[in-house]
């Protein structure tokens, strides 16, 4: 192979490790969350999402190929949206605090 070849597969594998690391981080904070939301008390329909995520981004069905992960991010970041949206609900987390000028 040319070095111009490899250079792209270096830099394609740089990308694709970087978009990995992010869906992890993703999926870490999404446990995290679920755990937290559990202790709380937030009903178990409102974890739903988290098991949907959870499972489609095990799952080998993709929308997008798997070496593309950004499904999966996609994914993963609309259940972390929708469990904080049940913690505010349980008044677990409050909005943004406004302060006087």
């Amino acid at each position: 192979m040319s070095d111009q070849a490899w250079t792209l597969v270096v830099l394609a594998a740089v990308v694709l490790a970087v978009v990995a690391g992010f869906a992890l981080v993703l999926l870490v904070r999404l446990v995290r969350t679920r755990r937290l939301l559990r202790r709380a008390g937030v009903p178990v329909e409102n974890t739903l999402a988290f098991w949907g995520a959870l499972i489609y981004v095990i799952s080998p069905v993709d929308l997008l190929p798997d070496p593309v992960y950004l499904d999966d991010i996609g994914v993963l970041l609309l259940a972390l949206r929708s469990l904080h949206v049940a913690a505010e609900r349980s008044g677990l987390r409050k909005g943004p605090v406004v302060r006087d000028g």
